[in-house]
């Protein structure tokens, strides 16, 4: 089971290196991360994007580009075509985003002639490494749907849960997150998440073990969970956070990156092949470890 990013690092330096296709390459910190992760055997990059200014900007930064396709295409809407035609033509064995719209990316992700669709909902996974704890926390979904219905949550759990099994946790335990512990009829997130605890104890959602609704103490830390009298195999001891909607993924992944300076790696899962899908303001390293994630989650497809 991989516990911190070094080792998912390591263990995607055991599967790799796998072929990226990359929507426009044109920015330092995504050409400092994939160069890393090519001298890391990780990956094998396919750059797409404007060639003229990618080549300069990594002669800026001190990127050799040797060894290293450039396919260009000026337009954004051309990037993420042509990347993930690369992927859907089996040129490619993963999807990242560079300096390209979220929006651009995801069009071409989906288009019905060369798109990555499986029928399932895309999803956003992020995983973070915390001082302090013994394990990586699964946070979903900050990132793509803004407002799940019950079968949507549902979707993202098995989402979240392949991405887990991949990693190596057997039997990952889900915390489906709200404001309180105790179901309200007037708070749909605590009514979502009983349901989806029943579910997994019904045998619904496979793999895992689910339980809500819990607060986000009770969630992570088991001395506060046992002074409410929470008693759950999940309380204190939880690998997934499912967050109710978008707004509280977003912020709390940001508090436990600028509050928390956790270290954390995110991608797209439910599609074809993971896509790499990360903050414009992430850094290399952030950024390679996303690529080292979705490596270590295409092996396991």
């Amino acid at each position: 089971m991989i516990k911190s990013l070094a080792e998912l690092l390591e263990r995607a330096r055991e599967y790799g290196p796998l072929r990226l296709a990359v929507a426009a390459a044109e920015d330092s910190e995504v050409l400092l991360a994939i160069k890393a992760a090519q001298e890391l055997g990780i990956a094998e990059p396919v750059l797409v994007g404007k060639e003229d200014r990618t080549r300069v900007l990594a002669e800026e930064i001190g990127v050799d580009l040797t060894g290293i396709t450039v396919i260009n295409a000026d337009q954004p809407a051309q990037c993420a075509w042509q990347a993930v035609e690369l992927v859907s033509s089996g040129q490619a064995d993963l999807l990242m985003k560079g300096l390209i719209a979220t929006a651009d990316i995801l069009r071409a992700v989906l288009d019905k002639e060369i798109g990555l669709r499986t029928g399932r909902i895309l999803s956003h996974v992020m995983i973070y490494e915390v001082a302090g704890y013994d394990r990586l926390f699964f946070l979903t979904d900050g990132g793509m749907n803004p407002a799940p219905d019950l079968k949507q949550k549902a979707d993202i759990v098995v989402n979240a849960v392949q991405t887990a099994h991949a990693l190596g946790i057997a039997q990952p335990k889900v915390a489906a997150l709200a404001a309180v512990e105790v179901v309200n009829p007037d708070m749909q997130a605590t009514l979502d998440a009983a349901a989806l605890a029943q579910m997994a104890a019904r045998g619904q959602l496979k793999g895992c073990i689910v339980d809500g609704p819990l607060a986000l103490d009770n969630a992570v830390d088991e001395e506060a969970a046992r002074h409410k009298g929470i008693v759950s195999p999940v309380a204190g001891q939880a690998d997934i956070l499912l967050v109710p909607d978008i707004e509280a993924g977003n912020v709390l992944g940001k508090a436990l990156t600028y509050f928390g300076r956790a270290k954390s790696a995110g991608i797209v899962v439910g599609a074809r092949v993971p896509v790499v899908l990360v903050s414009r303001a992430d850094t290399h390293e952030a950024k390679l470890l996303a690529i080292a994630l979705g490596t270590v989650v295409a092996h396991k497809r």
